[in-house]
Parts: structure tokens; C-alpha cells; sequence
């Protein structure tokens, strides 16, 4: 149990839904026959990326967290400090093994996210720029590696990484206040992040004729992502923009959800829908930052 409150599983399973999300855009769904086994490989690759990475950010900050989080696993004494490090390292091999098995470029990708998950929890998250920026392109990279499923769709769809990077960048952005609040101009700037992020997704629903059953979870991503974040503007307080990161890390899974029903995959998108009581489900019980 201790193991999985380091891995944080709710998030686990955001990045899941960022994966079949991405292998939606790239239309395997759409195939008369599916195989599925790609689309396990994949899934478990990014449990191990995630997870790997989550577990080597409580390692990097296992000094700071005895001061600021001492009810972390590690600082906690709940998990040795080599311990965590053989369950990331595990994890994050896993992770890339898992992805070769489907092509060389999508271990490749896999090699990419754990490589910036590491640098981000080393160096990038110090830094007020950076560190959103790292978080962004882990993020970005997910999906791409749900997408690499069809190497030509990951040519003709490449540029949509740019969109969770954008978003995560923003959540990211917004928790750097999490511990001692924040001023209001992050925030401001993250709520017009989060309104850039759905104005692309309301384009290409449009473009791509879609726009009716990608409103279905528009809607209802964009009420669970602004809701606590007005309530954070209102006042920045620690616990506040808390909620405010935790709905937008668990709202991940709606988005991915969108993007399978923009691509004509309603089916995967309400898949990936349900996934989201078990996220909250897993919330409860786990931390999410």
C-alpha cells in the first residue's frame, strides 16, 4: 500500500487516458480489426513512465519534504529511500520495454519521457519557467506515444503534443503556489491557458465535424477545471489552488476523452470517460501532488 501512495495512482491513471487518447487521433480504433495488444503494451509503458517518474520526484525531494511534506511515504519512513529508487528505476525500464515491443519509435518516445520526467524532478522543477515547460513536454510526449501506434498518423498529428504541453504547463504553473499560496497574476494566466487549450479543441471539433459529441465532454471538462481555479482567484490560498491542481491533473482524463470523440472515436472517448470515477475514486485514498 505504502508503494502505491508513492506512486499515486490517480495520476496513473490520467496518463493512461492520455494514451488511448492518442492512439484514438491516430484512428487505430477506427480499424475493422483492432488488435489489442498494442494498446495494452502501450498502456502498461506509460504506468511504468508515470509511475517511475511520480516515484523519483518523491525521491529528489525527500530533504524537502521532511520539512514541508513530512506525511509523504518517504520522509514519512513509510518507504526507505532505496527502496523508492529500485521501484522507479523498475518502473521506468518497464516503462521503455513496454514501448519497444510496439515499434523502435515508440521507444523512443518512451526514452524521451523518462529522460525529461528525470530532469524535471533534478533540475527543471526549481525553476519558474522551466519546470511547467518540462512538465508540459512529459505530458505533450504521452501522448505521442499513444499516437506513435501508426507512424504515419505521428507524422501527420505531431503538433498536437503542443496542447497538453500547454495545459500541463499551466496546472504546473498554478501548483508552484500550492505549499505558501500564490499571487493572483499566475493564476490569471493559467485561466487563460486552460481557455487556449479548449479553444483548440473547440477548432478542430468544428474542422473536423465533430463538434456536437466533443461538447459532450467539453463542457464538463471546462466546469471542473475553471470551478476550483475562480474559487483559488478568489482567494490564493495554499489549499485552494490545491484543489485547483488536483481537478486539473483528474480533468486530464475528460480532455483525453474529447480528443477521441473530435476524432470520431466516441466510443473510446466514453471509455475513457468512466475512467474518471476511478481517478476520483483513487483521489480519495491517495494523494494526487
Amino acid at each position: 500500500m505504502n508503494f502505491f501512495r508513492l506512486m499515486r495512482p490517480a495520476n496513473i491513471v490520467t496518463s493512461v487516458a492520455d494514451v488511448l487518447a492518442g492512439i484514438a487521433i491516430s484512428g487505430y480504433f477506427l480499424t475493422i480489426e483492432t488488435d489489442y495488444f498494442p494498446v495494452i503494451m502501450l498502456c502498461i509503458a506509460t504506468i511504468g513512465l508515470y509511475g517511475g517518474g511520480i516515484v523519483f520526484n518523491d525521491v529528489f525531494d525527500a530533504d524537502l519534504d521532511k520539512i514541508e511534506r513530512p506525511e509523504r511515504a518517504i520522509p514519512s519512513g513509510a518507504v526507505k529511500l532505496n527502496e523508492a529508487i529500485l521501484l522507479g528505476a523498475f518502473l521506468l525500464l518497464s516503462g521503455i520495454a513496454a514501448a519497444f515491443t510496439i515499434a523502435a519509435l515508440s521507444g523512443i518516445i518512451a526514452i524521451l519521457i523518462a529522460f525529461f520526467a528525470l530532469l524535471y524532478n533534478k533540475y527543471a522543477k526549481h525553476h519558474s519557467f522551466l519546470g511547467p515547460l518540462n512538465m508540459g513536454l512529459c505530458r505533450g510526449l504521452n501522448l505521442l506515444l499513444g499516437v506513435s501506434i501508426i507512424a504515419s498518423a505521428l507524422q501527420e498529428w505531431y503538433f498536437l503534443g503542443l496542447i497538453p504541453l500547454i495545459y500541463i504547463f499551466s496546472i504546473t504553473m498554478i501548483s508552484q503556489g500550492e505549499v505558501h499560496g500564490s499571487n493572483r497574476n499566475k493564476l490569471y494566466a493559467g485561466a487563460f491557458l486552460y481557455l487556449l487549450v479548449i479553444s483548440s479543441m473547440l477548432y478542430l471539433s468544428f474542422n473536423k465535424g465533430q463538434v456536437i459529441i466533443a461538447l459532450f465532454f467539453i463542457i464538463p471538462f471546462a466546469w471542473m477545471i475553471f470551478r476550483p481555479l475562480f474559487i483559488a482567484i478568489k482567494e490564493p490560498l495554499g489549499k485552494n489552488i490545491g484543489k485547483a491542481v488536483k481537478a486539473g491533473v483528474i480533468s486530464l482524463i475528460l480532455m483525453d476523452a474529447a480528443w477521441s470523440a473530435v476524432f470520431g472515436s466516441p466510443v473510446a472517448a466514453i471509455c475513457i470517460a468512466l475512467l474518471l470515477p476511478l481517478s476520483l475514486w483513487l483521489a480519495k485514498r491517495f494523494a494526487v501532488t
